[in-house]
């Protein structure tokens, strides 16, 4: 089974991917680890990276082709990113969109990077308006429209193994044919 998380900075996805994967005993693929391995390709740091992102499309590409073929090669995976969903395609058997209120991610990015929270809010909300126009532009993907999750979720209020109980329990009830009920992926043009 591929399980896809997705949503945005601070909502999470990493914890919940690593605890997921490790409870089915499934290999975790992070699109973040896989946004490190690109920089380090190209002898630049992450925020290196991303600020460069901003002008060179490839990069996003480069990322999202990367989940892409992963996706299709893999089985027992918990894969995490933004796009996870989107970019797994068919390919998945269970999308889940994890979220919060700006101010609860801002709060969690703020203690795991040591940071102010308004700074952490600001640049969360920069980060988030400029990756929902880079994936307007190069896919026709509108990151709000949830439509094609199995589940989504706000994460505000639970802890870390109250989401999993809820990741878990609604793939439990999905059962075997999990992937017959699977909304179709429309409107994305992938372009890789």
């Amino acid at each position: 089974m591929l399980i896809t998380i997705s949503g945005p900075a601070g909502s999470g996805k990493s914890t919940a991917a690593d605890a997921l994967a490790e409870a089915l005993e499934y290999d975790h693929v992070s699109g973040g680890d896989i946004f490190r391995e690109l920089a380090d390709e190209r002898g630049l740091t992450p925020l290196e990276l991303n600020k460069l992102a901003e002008e060179d499309g490839q990069i996003d590409r480069d990322l999202d082709r990367r989940l892409r073929e992963i996706a299709k090669s893999r089985d027992n995976l918990v894969l995490e990113s933004r796009l996870a969903g989107w970019m797994a395609g068919e390919h998945a058997d269970f999308r889940v969109w994890l979220d919060a209120p700006l101010d609860v991610r801002a709060e969690r990015i703020a203690d795991r990077e040591d940071k102010s929270i308004d700074l952490a809010r600001k640049e969360t909300q920069a980060r988030g308006n400029s990756e929902a126009r880079r994936y307007q532009e190069y896919y026709n993907i509108d990151i709000e429209n949830l439509d094609i999750y199995d589940l989504v979720l706000n994460t505000a209020r639970l802890s870390p193994e109250g989401v999993m109980e809820v990741i878990l329990t609604t793939i439990d009830e999905y059962g075997p044919d999990a992937d017959e009920g699977m909304m179709p992926i429309q409107g994305a043009d992938y372009e890789f």
